[in-house]
């Protein structure tokens, strides 16, 4: 199964050095549970310095939503956010965790003097009790590939039940993404590896190796490079509008040409997420929205004052990396070779927070049908 987020998987025999523009903070092989205290987990997330700086500028770009108004953040953790929104002029702030990290987190509003203006509360969002509506909401709820161990079904609860019509939602919108990928090192690494391991042939082991790079996702860093054809959008959530049903069943279709002739060892999935104002826009896009369309969206927001946080492969690395399902083998594609199928995502029965995915895809001569329990 997918680790609780923030705790990467435990290490395979693969190890591969960070690509360019990495950093000791987000390596890119898969670490041991071992490897990380509590402590460390939260210095982990907090230094994502991409994740942190897109809150800190959305919460600046929007101050005039915030400045005198009451916010509620959902899943407070340490209170960071809470921390910002106090300092961007809010009259009140609800931090709420149903974590022990509350604890902490209400040290932390008392060390920066602002416990007459932040007020945590340890408990689930569903179970406490705030006796006044909301201006604004704000969460960080995405988990791994935007939707596993997601706190979202967490903030529509909030919004329906505190946020004031017109209200700001932080972030307002979300887009999950998909693409085949090629990682012939990582194939290499985790599988062939064992053919020769000190001079000893332990190829016997080798079934084993597909069989555990494959029945699970794998959190790692991934670079443009290995994205072998145009992404596709799995989902694209508006959260002033998506609702609890939505969120249990996704399920989308899709069709895209290879770039290049090479192997493909799975699909990757990554997301964005949008800090739009509650009167703006977001362009929707669909699964149908062509690699053009993705392309002249990102720029249109380039040249504005949209804050978007990027966990793509071809942007800087965030604590979420990306998450890849891998095939037990590798199959190999020719330049515009067409691979098309389906995905459906579905909260599981025993743990909503987990989910199902269902992935089926044809490769003309191939076709390959997968199903993974995250």
């Amino acid at each position: 199964a997918l680790p609780p987020r923030g705790r990467p998987q435990t290490p395979k025999p693969y190890r591969k050095q960070s690509r360019p523009g990495g950093s000791a903070l987000f390596p890119s092989r898969v670490l041991s549970l071992g490897e990380l205290t509590r402590a460390a987990l939260w210095i982990w997330i907090w230094q994502d310095r991409v994740r942190t700086d897109a809150y800190r500028e959305a919460i600046m770009l929007h101050q005039k939503f915030i400045e005198g108004k009451v916010v509620m953040d959902v899943g407070c953790g340490t209170g960071i956010l809470s921390v910002f929104c106090a300092r961007a002029g809010a009259k009140r702030v609800y931090a709420v965790d149903a974590s022990e990290i509350a604890t902490q987190a209400s040290e932390i509003v008392k060390a920066n003097n602002l416990a007459d203006k932040i007020v945590v509360i340890h408990g689930r969002v569903e179970d406490v009790d705030v006796e006044e509506k909301v201006d604004v909401i704000i969460s960080e709820w995405m988990g791994y590939m935007l939707l596993y161990e997601s706190m979202l079904p967490s903030v529509l609860f909030a919004r329906d039940k505190w946020l004031k019509p017109g209200g700001l939602i932080l972030p307002s919108h979300a887009t999950l993404f998909m693409a085949p990928i090629t990682n012939s090192d990582r194939y290499e690494g985790s599988v062939d590896f064992w053919c020769d391991v000190y001079g000893i042939n332990m190829s016997a082991l080798v079934p084993l190796a597909k069989k555990f790079a494959s029945e699970e996702p794998s959190i790692e860093i991934v670079g443009g490079e290995n994205v072998i054809s145009w992404p596709f959008v799995v989902k694209h959530i508006d959260c002033y509008t998506f609702t609890v049903e939505e969120f249990k069943s996704i399920t989308t279709t899709y069709k895209v040409s290879s770039m290049m002739l090479a192997p493909i060892h799975g699909f990757g999935l990554w997301f964005e997420v949008e800090f739009n104002g509650p009167a703006e826009s977001c362009s929707n896009l669909s699964s149908d929205s062509s690699p053009l369309d993705i392309i002249q969206k990102k720029r249109r927001r380039a040249s504005d004052s949209t804050v978007v946080l990027s966990t793509a492969p071809e942007d800087e690395p965030t604590h979420w990396h990306q998450t890849i399902l891998y095939f037990p083998d590798p199959i190999g594609v020719t330049q515009d070779q067409i691979i098309e199928g389906s995905v459906t995502i579905t909260p599981s029965e025993e743990n909503p927070r987990c989910l199902n995915i269902h992935l089926e895809c044809s490769f003309a001569v191939h076709t390959s049908k997968y199903f993974r329990i995250a």
